[in-house]
């Protein structure tokens, strides 16, 4: 016997800070709150469409996390400087969408380090604090530079990313072992090594515009009820049906007895949610 719980297409779950972090699965208009459904079965199934999630189009394949062919290649958001902001072309007037650019690359930005799965530094918008701390699946997070804009952000992660990595093994975070680190004193450290690459930066851009934050670690736990020893993951491409038993959310991952599977790699993905098994 099963139940739908939530049917439409995909978007990355929703969640907030608390202890644990509290998450909600967005399937179109449905909204599906998780926690209660721990230790529950679910079952999780793809109809085979995919639609844009900006244009709404149908479209065969899934490009830059949920956008058809044409929105890929056009949107300023699904551009290489996205993920390498130091690549940015705004002012060569070749940027996609400038008054999108203006609006969500020329603010404030926050430079970061996290542990989800070892030292890792990061970068983001300050509005999406600490919401890109969970979407990471990070248990410890701290932010530790402020800087004008995302191309700045990208110069400054560039020069960390020489002592530090800038990746999460999402495998190692799923497990649950991450060990505690001392993000303050880490910080220090890259500080102290860092110095005068800072320094050229700051010449390079101004005084004021990369600065410090006088912040505290803060820490985050997930709603979990056991971690996978071994962590097999599920595809939709591969396999349109996913069913098991919810065992914890961490990230943007469901964790089922059965395997992990990574909700947002499947953006614009149209699934029916079902408790129970048929």
């Amino acid at each position: 016997m099963t139940e739908t719980l939530a049917h439409g297409c995909l978007t990355k779950m929703a969640v907030e800070p608390g202890a644990p972090a509290r998450y909600t699965l967005r399937a179109g208009d449905d909204r599906l709150p998780l926690d209660s459904l721990l230790g529950e079965p679910l079952r999780l199934a793809w109809s085979g469409a995919i639609a844009c999630t900006n244009c709404g189009r149908a479209t065969r394949k899934s490009f830059g996390q949920g956008h058809c062919y044409p929105c890929f290649k056009r949107l300023a958001r699904c551009d290489t400087c996205i993920m390498k902001p130091e690549l940015c072309h705004y002012f060569q007037g070749t940027c996609r969408e400038p008054e999108w650019g203006e609006s969500h690359c020329f603010q404030p930005h926050i430079v970061y380090l996290a542990n989800a799965s070892g030292l890792k530094v990061g970068i983001t918008r300050a509005t999406q604090v600490p919401t890109r701390w969970l979407d990471q699946g990070a248990v410890q997070a701290l932010p530790i530079l402020e800087v004008d804009s995302r191309q700045q952000s990208g110069f400054v992660e560039m020069l960390f990313k020489g002592e530090v990595s800038d990746r999460t093994n999402w495998r190692a975070m799923l497990k649950g072992e991450t060990p505690e680190l001392d993000l303050a004193a880490e910080r220090d450290r890259l500080f102290a090594q860092l110095a005068s690459g800072l320094d050229a930066l700051r010449e390079r851009f101004g005084e004021s515009t990369i600065r410090p934050v006088e912040a505290a670690p803060r820490t985050f736990t997930y709603p979990v009820l056991e971690y996978p020893t071994k962590v097999v993951s599920h595809n939709f491409d591969k396999r349109a049906e996913v069913a098991g038993r919810l065992m914890g959310i961490k990230g943007q991952y469901l964790m089922l007895d059965s395997g992990v599977i990574n909700l947002r790699k499947f953006t614009g993905y149209e699934i029916v949610v079902s408790h129970g098994v048929s």
